[in-house]
């Protein structure tokens, strides 16, 4: 029962988590267009955030491993509310990138806590159950996050203030949890390399999706303001890419076992290509329109990463995986640093269809090189089984590993 709790304390956290740093990005976003930020400026902001979730995934394990599990979550909160709260403080675009720098720290730091304790604290019998209900809530709240713009002000006190409490809230269930904490793992070695040796197609597909999502949730209100939307359309426009993106994940999950990984990247970029043909036409088609593109985008490009990490441990080893993905959510974190300013700039320069012009662009990299990757080497016999892989922290490899592991040997 003890151990139930302290899983209901770490769900609960990583839902107040992900309502606060989930919706400060499109806030910021719509917010910035009220303000009458440069679009370029917009973009920075979604760049700034990606910037301090790097930071947050190198440093979170060696802070955890200095001071334990519940401080290292206090701190990194602290850092997140601090971050929302400053808003208020001024209207520089500037100023609110080091903030976002400040958030991104907080959301790489509490789920390194979060999953690092799921990790020490899962059991064999539960691990199925405990990792699908952690899916469930970190997803729900994802989407929610998205929606919750829809009733908060843009550019005002009250909004950055409601986010902030939710941060602080987090706090509660998992500093308060009467569970003993786990022993501290040590920090995984970042070894960039180790990805590329293991597969060159996985790291140019993990990039790829790091265009894909880190330019539309944090440049996506851009669009939806250019084709007209209203504040409230456009949360439920990001809701849909999220919800889209979600569903995708069983069908996508079963061709990815049943057929050759490589064929079925290719061919979910060629439906992303699509995909943002038909989000860029949409414009002129009314509103529902644009929400069923929106999910039809993130229906094609969500999945692109977990195809492309089980691409890659299908060649490792067992004792690489941890360190695999760890790099593999290096090479992620560089491509959604880029992503946001490249995306808003294009807008600011071609107009609102340049985003998925990029997007495009970049999935069209992904087939011509994972058809090159094809007459490289031929598809292992033995292969790991599709799991759904969040990006979250360097120490989400440890789960991923167990996951895949367990389900080998049945």
């Amino acid at each position: 029962m003890r151990t139930v709790i302290s899983f209901a304390a770490l769900f609960l956290s990583v839902i107040l988590l992900q309502l606060s740093t989930g919706g400060v990005g499109p806030l910021d976003a719509i917010s910035g267009i009220t303000l009458e930020f440069s679009k370029a400026q917009i973009g920075m902001l979604g760049s700034a955030h990606f910037f301090g979730f790097f930071i947050g995934c190198w440093w979170a394990p060696r802070l955890m491993g200095s001071v334990g599990h519940s401080r290292a979550f206090a701190a990194c909160t602290a850092l997140g509310a601090m971050g929302l709260i400053g808003h208020t403080l001024t209207e520089d675009p500037y100023a609110w990138a080091v903030m976002r720098i400040a958030s991104g720290i907080c959301v790489a730091g509490c789920y390194t806590v979060i999953e690092a304790w799921l990790n020490a604290k899962l059991t064999n019998e539960i691990r199925g159950r405990a990792m699908g209900t952690y899916r469930i809530a970190d997803s729900g709240a994802s989407l929610c996050a998205q929606l919750i713009i829809a009733v908060l002000p843009p550019a005002h006190y009250v909004s950055y203030n409601l986010l902030a409490v939710l941060c602080c809230a987090a706090l509660l269930p998992l500093t308060l949890t009467k569970a003993s904490q786990p022993e501290t793992p040590d920090a995984p070695r970042l070894r960039p390399g180790l990805a590329w040796f293991c597969s060159p197609l996985a790291v140019a597909g993990v990039i790829v999706s790091a265009v894909s999502s880190a330019s539309f949730r944090m440049v996506g209100p851009l669009y939806g303001q250019e084709v007209g939307l209203a504040v409230n359309q456009i949360a439920f426009f990001l809701a849909a890419f999220v919800l889209g993106g979600v569903a995708a994940q069983y069908p996508v999950g079963w061709l990815a076992d049943k057929y050759d990984r490589r064929w079925v990247l290719i061919w979910i970029s060629v439906a992303a290509m699509g995909s943002c043909a038909v989000i860029a036409a949409a414009g002129g088609t009314g509103t529902l329109g644009v929400m069923l593109a929106a999910g039809l985008f993130g229906f094609t490009s969500f999945p692109i990463f977990s195809i492309s990490a089980a691409h890659a441990n299908d060649f490792a080893t067992s004792e690489q995986r941890v360190e695999l993905s760890a790099a593999l959510m290096f090479w992620y974190a560089l491509g959604a640093i880029a992503a946001p300013y490249l995306a808003s700039t294009l807008i600011e320069g071609f107009g609102p269809p340049a985003l998925f012009a990029l997007i495009a662009v970049a999935h069209l990299f992904l087939i011509g090189f994972g058809l090159t990757r094809m007459r490289a080497r031929p598809t292992p016999e033995a292969r790991t089984n599709y799991v759904f892989a969040p990006r979250t922290s360097f120490t989400i490899g440890r789960l991923q590993k167990r996951s895949r592991e367990e389900r080998e040997e049945r």
